[in-house]
């Protein structure tokens, strides 16, 4: 049995199918996400409102994944000040769009990864890279 790192069955083996330039999204309870054959895989996260948390859940994911770059809604600035401050400290070069252009860019990725956070725009994609 693993004992570290991810130990959901289905989010490591989905992490472990992903590549260079591949977009994982990492969302609240809210984000609607595209459904269908061509639409991204779902790991579907939410036990109860706020759990597991969206800050948990990107750690987590970080201390698996290569990252190159990070895309949010600029509305999490207004609303949602504590999100801001996680992704902007944890990505410089953090790209900002209005979130109707992050809903369309969920149907661009590879993952989505659902939160039971509940705060607003607790959303981020994150842009795989290669650890070399």
């Amino acid at each position: 049995m693993k004992k570290t790192g991810i130990l959901n069955r289905h989010l490591a083996g989905a992490l472990a199918r992903l590549g260079h330039t591949d977009r994982v999204v990492v969302c609240d309870a809210g984000l609607p996400i595209p459904d269908g054959p061509h639409g991204p895989h779902v790991v579907d996260l939410a036990f109860r409102a706020g759990v597991p948390r969206f800050s948990e859940v990107l750690d987590g994911l970080l201390g698996e994944l290569e990252i190159e770059g990070a895309t949010a809604a600029a509305e999490v600035r207004d609303s949602n000040p504590e999100t801001s401050a996680l992704l902007e400290g944890l990505f410089p070069d953090l790209v900002l769009v209005p979130h109707e252009a992050l809903k369309t860019l969920t149907r661009e990725a590879r993952l989505v990864v659902r939160t039971g956070e509940v705060r607003p725009y607790a959303n981020v994609i994150l842009h795989c890279g290669v650890p070399f």
